[in-house]
């Protein structure tokens, strides 16, 4: 594990050793996290951007409701399949050939996007671009683990890589919604390309070639196989359970496929770790599951997947309240959930400025208690209830869920050793796929079967509260062990 202690040693990218003055902080170097925080920037603008364009592309393609669940959906889920093959990749072969791949495909699709003329190609242009983004979210954080090995100063770079990729989110509907008014739905697309253009030149003249991991082994493609399988199968099950309910033959043979393959994984993944060890085969798993032997990781992992579960759940609901409830456009919409979605902005120099003194345990416990009594506010709302009512609601919760996002990438950051690095960010960014997933299926489902919206919103939200408040008692327990083993 890289400390402050130790990586004041390490020189950085550019061969640069800092030698910081007595209190002073170390300079950012803007440029590398420029090119690695506008990759992450199009990923998650993306995720946003198009919902508003949806109407526009269902009249101009006559795409079905299925269709266009694929295509507001699709890019998410190879995305979340993709991560672990995408970060073992990156691990392999170099994380900036890896990460420029990735920003290739993704600003390659986005073009195909822009250009299809039938749903069936618009829908393959978005699942090539979570292919890309499975490539190149990975790769950046082990590059930005790699630019900064400082812990002080990693904190304030990964604070700042988030800040830009919420502010991202939280553009994308009104940005979106101006696109679409001022032209048509294909400039959603079109977007993307001067990103993707500076992005790739910024990482070609300031980040240097990653050596890929030395090894003279082979790789794991069965491996690879099970885990895509799995992967598609557990989110594309999700996805699919909200439209056709949860006992639907269709979602529960989806889910089970995926489940065995998952299950099928596992036990190769730990048989071939096993017997590498040993000598036995020449072959590396794609996961190491000793990775989970790490207290820190593990619970990271899950309070991952827990935000994951609780915010997106219940902002996938609120939209549905502004939109249904409140008679909202799409513009409004976006314009209401700017104070949740775009905490970034604030969230990033609090997270740098405490995970700098306390490491990263402190603001992901405090960022999960924030985003509990947040969940709370929620339970107050109703048709007619007045948006500054809903005010502290949306600011606690995108402050709470946003602060522990950060912390969580720092501490798996942390926690991995570089040559695991894609890997390990891999593994988080599944884990919060999958929860956004599940969270999405079981409140859609709350609000679509209870007497009225709102009582599904306030179930939701109590639940939503709970999963925040395991986080909260889990990263404290973290904290508290790490504590014991460094007094």
């Amino acid at each position: 594990m890289t400390t402050a202690a130790s990586a004041t040693s390490v020189r950085g990218p550019a061969g640069r050793t800092p030698a910081p003055a007595s209190g002073e902080k170390k300079p950012l170097d803007l440029p590398p996290l420029i090119a690695l925080s506008l990759g992450y920037f199009l990923v998650m603008l993306d995720v946003t951007v198009v919902n508003v364009a949806i109407p526009d592309i269902r009249t101009s393609l006559g795409t079905g409701p299925s269709a266009l669940q694929w295509i507001v959906d699709g890019c998410s889920t190879v995305f979340a399949a993709l991560l672990l093959l995408g970060g073992g990749l990156a691990d392999r072969f170099g994380h900036r050939q890896v990460f420029l791949a990735g920003l290739g495909l993704f600003t390659a699709a986005s073009v195909a996007c822009g250009l299809a003329t039938t749903s069936g190609l618009l829908i393959a242009g978005r699942l090539a671009q979570g292919a890309g983004a499975a490539l190149l979210v990975p790769a950046s954080l082990a590059l930005l683990q790699a630019a900064f090995p400082d812990r002080a100063v990693r904190a304030r770079a990964i604070a700042v890589w988030g800040a830009v990729a919420s502010v991202a989110f939280g553009a994308g509907p009104a940005v979106g919604g101006l696109l679409v008014s001022g032209s048509d739905w294909r400039s959603v697309f079109w977007l993307n390309l001067p990103f993707g253009a500076l992005a790739v030149l910024l990482t070609l003249r300031h980040i240097p070639s990653s050596a890929p991991r030395p090894s003279t082994r082979k790789a794991d493609p069965m491996g690879q196989i099970l885990a895509v399988i799995g992967l598609v199968g557990v989110a594309g099950g999700l996805n699919e359970a909200g439209s056709h309910g949860w006992t639907s033959p269709l979602v529960l043979s989806v889910f089970g496929v995926g489940a065995a393959a998952m299950v099928a994984f596992v036990l190769m993944e730990r048989t071939l770790e096993s017997r590498s060890a040993r000598g036995r085969t020449r072959r590396d798993p794609l996961l190491r599951p000793s990775m989970f032997r790490s207290r820190a990781f593990t619970s990271t992992t899950v309070i991952g997947m827990l935000i994951g579960l609780g915010y997106y759940g219940m902002l996938f609901l609120a939209t549905l309240y502004f939109q249904q409830e409140r008679h909202l456009s799409a513009l409004g919409t976006g314009l209401a959930l700017l104070p949740s979605v775009c905490m970034g902005l604030a969230a990033a120099p609090l997270f740098s400025r405490i995970a700098a003194r306390t490491g990263p345990y402190v603001p992901m416990a405090a960022g999960l208690v924030l985003g509990t009594v947040g969940f709370l506010g929620w339970l107050l709302a109703g048709p007619g209830t007045p948006y500054p009512v809903l005010l502290f609601a949306l600011i606690a919760t995108g402050l709470g869920q946003t602060m522990t996002a950060l912390a969580a990438i720092a501490a798996v950051v942390e926690a991995a050793p570089l040559s695991d690095a894609g890997v390990a960010t891999a593994v988080l960014n599944v884990s919060r796929q999958v929860g956004s997933a599940v969270g999405v299926a079981l409140f859609g489902t709350f609000a679509a079967t209870a007497d009225d919206f709102t009582s599904g919103l306030r179930l939701s939200a109590g639940i939503a509260a709970a999963t925040f408040a395991i986080g909260a008692l889990l990263a404290l327990s973290v904290r508290r062990r790490a504590r014991g083993v460094h007094a």
